[in-house]
């Protein structure tokens, strides 16, 4: 019987908003490089599974692993490998759902991994094929879809935590009450950090304003640059990093910054106030134990990545930024964050595109 330990909002309405998950443009060479390599390679020193008696996991990644998404979820296994608990490899850049499909199958008959943790939203149709075909192998995978009987499970960067935390430093921060974000594009797992952001905000700073400016990309840093300095043209003093580009956008002007997915600190160390992050160990480890124990189904994993599960977090505050940050706006923020950690608060989860955002091209 599958177990819904978590229950998204609004799932069926959000089945076709997923498709189109972040995809960075892969070059030629990168593509040759995945054809010579076949299936990637292991990621360390490890012994063969058989041989140390670890699960064999595989990670099968859509983008570069320089994309912080997939890099999130690399990083988490990579760390359980070193641990002992996994003998892990991986392959990158199977940018469609042809690769990826071939490339699963391809591991499936050669390896016989034990688990295969993966990203499916612009592949869902072609993994969830795969899966239903080889109902011995676990599946686990970004998805925006329902958990499915007898191997599939699913799970999600439900960062909407530390992203209301981040939005009361921003509130808290801006002395021309205008704040500017730079997102991706309107669709669930992006609105709702944004939307948990601007509810941030609200609480520290109900008169601010919030510009979201969405680049209808994943990956296109010199566009969400310049969507950052028409913020800063339109009154913007803080700024939320949610695409990749914006922080040196932040450097040029001299503005403080909010980076995303990993502490990005050394990126500007002069501005980056704090960042959010994400941490998919939570989620591996049990999904690891859940193997080991065989009792592992199919199931919505999207809790492990709530604050109070360690799956995500708030960098430390630096000071260290123009303006600095005042000693009573850190005293709130650790305030709210206990509450959140020992649940008197629950940060709203609205997945709607926010009030008055517009996308670059429309």
């Amino acid at each position: 019987m599958t177990s819904q330990r978590f229950q998204r909002p609004r799932l069926a309405d959000l089945v076709g908003r997923h498709r189109s998950r972040r995809f960075a443009s892969v070059s030629a060479l990168a593509v040759l490089a995945l054809v010579a390599a076949a299936c990637g390679g292991n990621t360390g020193e490890s012994d063969d599974s058989a041989e140390s008696g670890a699960p064999l996991v595989y990670g099968v990644f859509a983008t570069p692993l320089e994309e912080p998404w997939d890099g999130a979820i690399h990083s988490a296994l990579t760390a359980a490998d070193e641990a002992g608990d996994i003998v892990y490899k991986h392959t990158d850049n199977n940018d469609s759902a042809d690769k990826m499909s071939r490339t699963l199958r391809d591991l499936v008959a050669t390896e016989q991994p034990d688990i295969i943790f993966g990203d499916a939203f612009a592949a869902e149709d072609a993994v969830r094929e795969v899966a239903a075909e080889n109902k011995d192998t676990a599946f686990v995978f970004g998805s925006g879809e329902d958990p499915v009987e007898p191997n599939f499970s699913v799970f999600d960067n439900w960062m909407q935590d530390p992203a209301y935390l981040a939005g009361m430093l921003a509130g808290g921060l801006t002395t021309s009450n205008t704040i500017g974000v730079v997102g991706a594009m309107p669709i669930p797992e992006v609105n709702r950090i944004v939307n948990a952001f601007i509810e941030g905000v609200k609480e520290t700073n109900p008169q601010a304003t919030v510009k979201v400016t969405f680049i209808n990309s994943f990956f296109d840093p010199t566009t969400a640059k310049q969507a950052a300095l028409a913020q800063v043209d339109q009154g913007a003093d803080v700024l939320f990093a949610e695409r990749a580009g914006v922080i040196e956008a932040a450097e040029e002007k001299d503005l403080p910054v909010i980076g995303m997915m990993v502490d990005q600190h050394e990126e500007a160390p002069q501005h980056v106030v704090t960042s959010l992050v994400w941490d998919m160990r939570p989620t591996v480890n049990h999904v690891v134990e859940e193997f080991n124990a065989g009792a592992l189904e199919p199931a919505d994993l999207g809790e492990f990545s709530f604050m109070k599960n360690g799956g995500s977090s708030l960098a430390p505050i630096n000071t260290d930024v123009p303006g600095g940050v005042p000693e009573e706006l850190i005293q709130q923020v650790e305030e709210k964050k206990a509450a959140i950690m020992d649940g008197s608060f629950t940060t709203p989860v609205n997945e709607d595109a926010p009030a008055g955002s517009t996308t670059v091209g429309e």
